[in-house]
């Protein structure tokens, strides 16, 4: 288990590096840059502008400055007779810097503000995604072949095919309009959370429910299976503790990604019911070239998906104990 982590540990470090070093040399070289407007400033203007966010500086040393071992500006700041308390001390510090655009806030107030959004509203989705994807997925596979299989698979299938505002934009006529039984947008209550959250879940349970049939089935054709049926088990108990720990492997493997994708939000989902979370401000900072904020959330989504993952696959060990972590 050690040996396990620790190489995780070193590969994290790596792949944080080569997705923070591209990110950030891939924003630059797009052309405009975050004081980009439609009325040109002056140039005096936006050689200050630049100076003060060091978009002056080589590419390079912006790089250094923003990794933060080197600590340039707080050095610029003592060398020019400051106190270098106007500074970031960068990412390895924990600090990704001022926002470009939200000009009094930095970037870890907006996440601070926004991932707690973010995170709720992705608890919900995935609790609506397991409770859904499971249970149908496990009658699917035990009703294998029948009605109920068929209608189960195609409900999956389109879930899968139409995209979450489609649904959204049906699901919002239907219980807001039609039968009025939630708010059609805003934040604050468990009945703001509701819609917005199955929407964003039903995507992440239609692929659940056909992971979770597939693992089922080939679970149920195994031997072991043919044993506790063989000695009277009732069907519910092997089902429920021999067949479902080996049948939610594929599942688990899915929960990684699925969960970080669903904790950063949803950009349409956030929008349809304006919902103020971390994927409303990832795009806003792409679009407005706000460099520190779309650095900052691609480097939380990073973090979010390794963790997950690391942790997926440490529950391998809980859900099989055949594995050993140390020969994966």
């Amino acid at each position: 288990m050690i040996r396990f982590l620790w190489r995780r540990l070193v590969w994290f470090a790596i792949t944080l590096f080569v997705v923070m070093s591209v990110s950030f040399f891939l924003m630059r070289a797009v052309k405009g840059g975050p004081f980009d407007t439609e009325r040109a400033l002056e140039p005096a203007i936006e050689a200050n502008i630049k100076a003060r966010y060091h978009l002056d500086w080589p590419m390079w040393k912006q790089f250094a400055q923003y990794v933060g071992p080197l600590n340039l500006d707080r050095h610029r700041a003592e060398f020019l007779g400051g106190d270098g308390r106007d500074t970031f001390g960068g990412v390895l510090a924990g600090d990704f810097g001022p926002s470009f655009r939200y000009r009094d806030f930095t970037v870890n107030d907006i996440i601070a503000q926004s991932l707690p959004i973010s995170a709720l509203l992705g608890l919900v989705s995935m609790m609506w995604a397991l409770a859904l994807g499971i249970s149908t997925g496990i009658a699917s596979a035990l009703r294998r072949g029948s009605g109920l299989d068929l209608a189960l698979r195609l409900a999956a299938t389109g879930g899968i095919a139409l995209p979450n505002f489609v649904i959204a934009s049906f699901l919002i006529v239907l219980f807001v309009f039609l039968v009025p039984l939630f708010p059609v947008a805003g934040w604050g209550s468990i009945r703001h959370m509701l819609l917005p959250g199955f929407c964003l879940g039903l995507v992440y349970a239609a692929y659940i429910s056909r992971l979770t049939r597939t693992g089922m089935l080939e679970i149920l054709s195994q031997d072991h299976i043919r044993t506790a049926h063989a000695k009277g088990l009732a069907p519910r108990t092997v089902v429920m503790r021999h067949a479902l720990k080996g049948g939610l492997l594929p599942v688990v493997s899915y929960l990684g990604p699925a969960t970080a994708g669903i904790l950063t939000g949803s950009l349409v989902i956030e929008r349809i019911f304006f919902i103020p979370g971390t994927g409303s401000h990832f795009i806003n900072s792409a679009t407005n070239r706000d460099y520190t904020l779309a650095m900052g959330v691609t480097i939380l989504y990073t973090v979010l998906v390794y963790a997950m993952n690391t942790i997926v696959d440490l529950s391998y060990t809980l859900l099989d104990p055949r594995i050993d972590l140390e020969q994966s």
